[in-house]
C-alpha cells in the first residue's frame, strides 16, 4: 500500500499546518464538502446582534466567524477555551473591540450576573445554569450543537472505539435541560448532513483537527483502514460520513 505514491502523498497532509477554525485549506479546494442544513446560524443571529446592546460569543475558535457579523454592540466578549485558538482569536477580534477571555471550564463564566441581552454559541458545550445567570432578563440565547451520534462513521471505517459518553446528547435531551432550567425555547430543529471527503488526505487534515474524535490519532496506527478507505474513493469518488446537528433558540423566562 505505501507504494502506491498518491497514497503516500496524502498522508504528507496530518504535517499541514492548522489554526483557529479555518478548514480553506480543504474547503476551498473542494476537497472536502457538506451538504446543506435547512437553517443559517449565521442568518439568524446577524439580526439579533444588531439589535442587542451586550454580546457574548461562546467558543469563539479563532474568532473568524465572530469577526464576520459585524457591526457590532457596544459590548462584545468571546471566551475560548482551547488554549492555541486563544492568541489567533485575541488578534483577530481584540482590534474590533472585542474582549475575548480563555476559559477552562464552561460552568465557571468569568462574569458577573445578568451582563448579556445576547449569547450565542456554535458548537461549544455549556452549562445551562451558568448561561442564563450571565444572561439580563428576557436574553436570548442561540445555540447549533454538534450531536453525539456526530461522525461515528469515522471511527467505525478505522475501527477505532466510539466514544458513547455523550450518546445523550441530542435535540430531545438539550431542549428539556433548557427548559428545567428556566427557559423558553423558541426554535428548536435537528438534522443529519452528510460531510464528503473527495480524497484520504482531507479526511486526515480534518482528523488533525477535531483531535476528541479518535483520541491519541496516528495514521502508521491505522495504515490497513486508511488504505481501504482510499481505495473506496477511488473507486468511487468520495468517502461519506454522517453528521449531527441541531440548534436552539431560547429566552430567559
Amino acid at each position: 500500500m505505501l507504494k502506491d505514491q498518491s497514497f503516500k502523498s496524502y498522508l504528507k497532509d496530518t504535517e499541514k499546518p492548522f489554526s483557529g477554525w479555518d478548514f480553506s485549506y480543504i474547503t476551498e479546494t473542494d476537497r472536502m464538502n457538506c451538504s446543506l442544513l435547512s437553517w443559517s446560524y449565521g442568518s439568524m443571529v446577524l439580526p439579533l446582534i444588531q439589535k442587542s446592546t451586550s454580546l457574548l460569543d461562546m467558543g469563539t475558535g479563532g474568532g473568524e466567524l465572530l469577526a464576520k457579523l459585524q457591526p457590532f454592540p457596544e459590548k462584545v466578549c468571546a471566551t475560548e477555551g482551547y488554549l492555541p485558538n486563544v492568541p489567533v482569536a485575541r488578534k483577530r477580534l481584540e482590534p474590533l473591540g472585542v474582549e475575548v477571555y480563555q476559559i477552562g471550564e464552561d460552568d465557571l463564566l468569568p462574569f458577573e450576573d445578568n451582563q448579556f441581552d445576547l449569547i450565542i454559541n456554535k458548537h461549544e458545550s455549556y452549562s445551562p445554569q451558568e448561561v442564563r445567570r450571565v444572561l439580563n432578563d428576557d436574553g436570548i440565547f442561540v445555540t447549533q450543537q454538534v450531536g453525539g451520534t456526530d461522525y461515528v462513521d469515522i471511527n467505525k471505517a478505522l475501527g477505532a472505539p466510539v466514544n458513547d459518553e455523550f450518546s445523550h446528547w441530542e435535540l430531545a435531551y438539550a431542549e428539556k435541560e433548557l427548559r428545567e432550567n428556566g427557559f423558553e425555547v423558541i426554535e428548536a430543529i435537528e438534522e443529519f448532513p452528510v460531510q464528503r471527503f473527495y480524497d484520504i488526505g482531507a479526511l486526515l487534515y480534518y482528523l488533525k483537527a477535531i483531535p476528541w474524535q479518535v483520541p491519541d490519532f496516528k495514521s502508521e496506527n491505522y495504515i490497513a483502514q486508511l488504505y481501504k478507505i482510499h481505495e473506496m474513493i477511488q473507486l468511487r469518488g468520495y468517502f461519506d460520513i454522517k453528521q449531527h446537528r441541531f440548534l436552539l433558540k431560547a429566552k430567559k423566562r
